[in-house]
């Protein structure tokens, strides 16, 4: 139950002083009270001041920002003119942050529990003698098992849920008032990050903390938060009960996100939302979503809508609020360009192992491989020219191995890949061909991690250009500019470097890169991860467009299995880099035969309240799969106990290329699945 306000911001205004000296702002006279026992979800594109807004609740600007008006009050003391000492008092003991990154808050050096242990003396409210038994209680507070074991790791000798379970345990360290959530699951698999949710949601209620989640995640906002507030450039343009937000909202902007977002039920491609924020300090005179908005009138453009309350509770910017509900929130999208007849097999993983065990130097004298269970093992999958086949699996699940192989950064320990008509691909970059190379590209999830920062986008784009087609001069930047018009940029940003750019056009000038060398193969590791709806949205529809333009095959690795199905021809399912599954898409998420298939179909959180996740498998850390019998075994709801313990599972045929590794027999697993009322989410039933 909520009680007074805890949390409330009153007109601030921060900027910053742009280059030519005028003062830009990037949150613009905001108002937002948050009660004891509340929890609210901060939603919006990137650039929309979210985080900025977050950090400003616990008296944080970043480098550059100041304040322009306004304050934020905790306990009905201004935060932003705080002195440090007092404000250093407050962050960890009254309000805490969670950050996206568990590493952040977490020292690698040091164990689980001494972390604990420090964060209890600076902020906890316990004697020295009474510190052992407050850190085992805080681990068994976020559902950790076995705390003892715990405590003594080290953060690298835990999964990424673990670890993340752990950064909240350090949050509820000082008993804080307030928790503050930064896309803390962003980097989580479907049933990580619903089995985090379900503990956020949990110590919400039970202990009555008043939380902010910021997070472009809309289905992990519907999960956790009872109000969601959806910015847009710099200010806020809806705030309301999360049911009436997030299905039926009064904003054409938040019905723009919505459609924007793929859903297990439909196997169309989501509709981007057209169009672009507006820089700080550039929103105009009247609404600043008016070049993007399906009603938008003349006067739109003149006069500036203020927050205004709505009858049925919350209040929205916009004019025409009555009018929103006439765009859709659930578009039809456009089919990807599928198909179902493809080329000649262009790329075959046969009996594929791969392992990172490294060869000891008795295995050096004795010519013997290196010990250790493989990474991937008996994996067969064959892929056609022009097909899009889309890997899932939660982390360690072997995907983005099986990506690295292919692109030879890893090499095979058994088994064979097979490219086109030549055989056996080498199995290292160095000793591939140059027309090899060209032919198959990589994607990375990062695209600061393969973007030169001291490079112009011109010179990125200029190395596959120069090295495999010898271009230069006029040829060179025409060529560069057509490929960017591609990825529908435009000539403009060949003088720009990556930091000048946003995630989704750093990301964009990833594809370009890769789509310059004319690939037959592009390998797509989880390139739309850190995009928000929107962005992700339009970045889908691009590689569509260029698959359709230009015929490539893609092997893609997603956790979000609503963003694999949009795109994917077929679907294979890992778990510890063993084939678990693979069959046609309408088929794998219609009706899902293998019981880790249904654990994660019904791990997928979808942008409603009224739907819920049906968490099947435990969130535990498997370092390795057993040593026989069935790798998933251990976590299986379903799990027939001798012959999954001793046998591997048989390969069974469901018809029309949908193969299923499992024990139990074709008839049973086809016949336990249901659908839900709810767009025909699957989700699985527990027998």
């Amino acid at each position: 139950m909520t009680g007074d306000v805890l949390i409330d911001v009153q007109n601030l205004s921060i900027g910053f002083t742009g280059r030519s000296g005028k003062l830009l702002p990037v949150l613009r006279n905001i108002d937002l009270g948050v009660r004891r026992g509340e929890s609210v979800g901060i939603v919006g594109e990137s650039g929309s001041g979210k985080s900025t807004l977050a950090l400003a609740m616990m008296g944080y600007l970043k480098h550059g920002l100041r304040v322009i008006s306004g304050q934020s009050l905790f306990g009905g003391r201004d935060l932003l003119a705080m002195p440090s000492r007092d404000l250093q008092r407050i962050r960890g003991g009254k309000i805490a942050l969670i950050p996206q990154n568990s590493g952040q808050s977490l020292s690698p050096n040091l164990r689980v529990g001494a972390q604990l242990t420090e964060s209890l003396a600076l902020h906890g409210k316990v004697t020295s003698s009474g510190i052992p038994q407050r850190v085992t209680e805080l681990l068994q507070q976020v559902r950790l098992p076995d705390p003892a074991a715990i405590a003594i790791r080290y953060p690298h000798e835990l999964s990424g849920g673990q670890q993340q379970r752990v950064a909240i345990a350090m949050a509820l360290a000082g008993d804080p008032e307030a928790l503050l959530l930064d896309e803390p699951t962003t980097g989580l698999d479907v049933t990580t990050q619903a089995h985090i949710l379900e503990l956020l949601s949990d110590i919400a209620v039970r202990l009555n903390k008043a939380m902010v989640y910021v997070s472009h995640d809309l289905g992990a906002i519907a999960r956790v938060c009872s109000r969601v507030v959806v910015m847009y450039a710099g200010e806020i343009v809806l705030d309301g009960d999360a049911t009436t937000v997030l299905t039926n909202p009064d904003h054409p902007y938040a019905r723009g996100l919505l459609a924007s977002i793929p859903r297990l039920g439909n196997p169309n491609l989501p509709m981007a939302l057209e169009g672009r924020p507006p820089p700080p300090g550039d929103a105009g005179p009247g609404c600043s979503f008016v070049d993007r908005c399906a009603i938008a009138e003349a006067s739109c453009r003149s006069e500036r809508p203020g927050l205004q309350p709505l009858l049925a509770g919350g209040r929205v910017r916009c004019r025409l609020h009555e009018r929103a509900g006439s765009i859709p929130t659930k578009r039809a999208g456009k089919p990807a360009s599928a198909g179902g007849s493809f080329g000649e097999p262009l790329v075959r993983l046969s009996n594929l192992a791969i392992s990172y065990a490294r060869q000891s130097l008795v295995d050096q004298l004795l010519g013997r491989k290196p010990q250790g269970v493989p990474t991937v093992d008996r994996v067969d999958i064959e892929i056609r020219q022009g097909e899009v086949i889309g890997l899932v699996g939660e982390s360690g699940s072997g995907k983005s191995t099986i990506l690295k192989a292919v692109a030879g950064l890893v090499g095979p320990a058994n088994g064979e890949i097979a490219y086109d008509k030549s055989g056996a691909l080498p199995a290292t970059v160095e000793q591939r061909r140059p027309e090899q190379l060209r032919e198959i590209q990589l994607i990375f999830q990062n695209p600061d991690e393969s973007l030169n920062p001291r490079h112009t986008i011109e010179q990125i784009l200029a190395q596959p250009l120069q090295l495999y087609f010898g271009l230069s001069g006029d040829a060179l930047r025409e060529r560069s500019i057509a490929i960017l018009e591609r990825v529908r940029l435009g000539a403009h940003y060949l003088d720009r470097l990556p930091s000048q750019l946003s995630g989704g056009e750093k990301q964009r000038v990833a594809i370009a890169r890769a789509f310059a060398a004319k690939p037959k193969l592009v390998l797509c590791d989880e390139v739309t991860s850190a995009l928000d709806v929107s962005v992700q949205a339009a970045v889908l529809d691009l590689l569509d467009q260029l698959r359709r333009d230009s015929g490539t095959t893609y092997v893609f690795v997603s956790h979000d299995l609503a963003v694999v199905r949009a795109l994917s021809d077929r679907v294979a399912v890992l778990y510890q880099g063993r084939l678990c599954e693979i069959g046609p898409a309408a088929a794998v998420y219609s009706r899902p035969c293998h019981p880790y298939t249904e654990a994660l179909l019904g791990a997928v959180l979808e942008p409603d309240p009224g739907a819920r996740p049906v968490l099947m498998a435990e969130d535990i850390m498997e370092l390795s799969p057993p040593a026989k019998g069935c790798p998933f075994q251990r976590r299986c709801h379903r799990k027939v106990e001798a012959i999954c313990e001793s046998m591997t599972p048989p390969q069974q045929d469901a018809g029309a290329g949908h193969i299923i590794h499992c024990h139990i027999p074709i008839g049973e697993l086809t016949s336990v699945q249901t659908m839900s009322a709810l767009d025909n989410v699957v989700r699985p039933h527990v027998q």
